[in-house]
């Protein structure tokens, strides 16, 4: 039996029209063609003239609803990114401007700030990874590529000078190297370290802000307790470990944090034998530091493993990518009230960084202070491990005795 043709009477046009719109892709194509074809002969001119379809795309559906759905590809149409020709980019991008970058000086922020500019990291991109002018995007897509990394450009205020040393340049470009060089070698581990400073436990205003109505105490008393946070961090592998310190953070404690997280991650890194350690040479953790070098000294012999120091230069320990952490723990608990030991800890267990939480220990051990080797006994232990001629202070190699 004959079918009659769909009548367009004004409410069925916004129905259909109406119905169109709603839908997408061969789902819309498909219900254009059954409804050109539910207007029988010519049914194409008179979608075209009362619903405004464009007949093309009307057979397009026709053809999808007799052989299937067309894939539209979407995806490889328009212009490429820059990275789709150049795999390698935002790697190498990321391999340039990571040893001239720092965390938040005030930790407050999970920012980033490099100290090149995205014309300088377009040359360098040229004159250390081979890239040719040609092949490389425009400085502004590399601002674009620094900005999705993370990266944010930081100026010095004129009213503040930036305090260097003389050997600050010097310093910068052999933890460079040695960086570089660790993270490409197999066998070698790089640790970044440092202490944030110290929380004081009570009814404090961090300064945060919070979802939750939350009252903090309107005047400073004493603290019922204090907490330094130490860690340790893997750039390599995002790996944080978190140790919170009741007491002083001495030279002592810091070799012990090391030894306590050796032993929890050797079973994961068999096959290391080297460490290098950045640091912000501090005066517990200086290579000067008697304890501090003694106790490292025994470490290495006992687990037979190289450690080599390199430190960042004074005034840089932002560098020091253990850093970028503190930021991230600093934002995580600011708008909270740290009002016991406990909640310090469980803030920090939450904490995740990088898609990774940290592992985080409480250490309520009392560590004495003021603990030093005598001149006779560093002179024979000097003999044990080598400085870097010219950056003696910043870079120690220690090598383990044969077992």
């Amino acid at each position: 039996m004959d079918v009659a043709p769909l009548a367009l009477t004004d409410s069925i046009k916004v129905l259909l029209k109406d119905t169109a719109t709603r839908l997408k892709g061969t789902e819309r194509r498909q219900f254009m063609a059954q409804v050109v074809q539910s207007l029988g002969r010519g049914g194409g001119v008179q979608a075209e003239r009362e619903l405004g379809w464009n007949r093309g795309t009307v057979r397009k559906g026709l053809y999808e609803l007799e052989h299937g759905p067309i894939h539209d590809a979407f995806e490889q149409r328009g212009r490429k990114p820059a990275e789709a020709k150049l795999p390698q980019l935002l790697s190498d991008i990321q391999a340039i401007v990571e040893p001239q970058t720092q965390a938040d000086p005030t930790l407050t922020s999970q920012r980033l700030y490099t100290r090149l500019s995205a014309p300088e990291v377009r040359r360098q991109l040229m004159a250390q990874k081979g890239y040719n002018d040609a092949e490389l995007p425009s400085d502004e897509v590399i601002r674009q590529r620094l900005n999705q990394l993370g990266y944010r450009l930081k100026r010095v205020a004129k009213t503040k000078p930036q305090k260097v040393i003389a050997e600050t340049e010097a310093i910068f470009t052999e933890v460079n190297r040695v960086n570089q060089a660790a993270d490409v070698d197999a066998h070698t581990l790089r640790l970044s370290i440092d202490a944030k400073a110290t929380v004081k436990v009570g009814d404090y205003d961090r300064g945060g802000k919070n979802r939750v109505s939350t009252l903090a105490a309107d005047h400073d008393f004493k603290p019922t307790a204090t907490v330094t946070p130490f860690g340790i961090f893997l750039p390599q592998y995002n790996q944080l470990s978190l140790a919170l310190v009741t007491s002083k953070l001495t030279a002592d404690c810091i070799v012990d944090r090391l030894e306590d997280w050796w032993q929890q991650a050797k079973a994961q890194f068999p096959h290391i034998r080297r460490w290098v350690i950045n640091a912000d040479n501090g005066p517990e953790n200086s290579s000067r530091r008697t304890q501090f070098m003694q106790r490292l000294v025994a470490l290495a012999q006992r687990e037979q493993i190289t450690i080599q120091l390199a430190y960042y230069p004074p005034y840089h320990s932002k560098y020091n990518p253990v850093e970028r952490t503190f930021g991230w723990l600093e934002q995580h608990w600011r708008g909270s009230l740290l009002n016991s030991v406990e909640t310090v800890v469980r803030f920090a267990e939450s904490l995740t960084f990088k898609g990774n939480r940290p592992t985080v220990s409480l250490v309520t051990q009392a560590y004495e202070t003021g603990v030093k080797l005598t001149q006779t006994a560093m002179a024979d232990l000097e003999k044990q491990f080598h400085r870097l001629p010219g950056l003696e202070k910043w870079f120690v190699e220690i090598t383990p005795q044969p077992a």
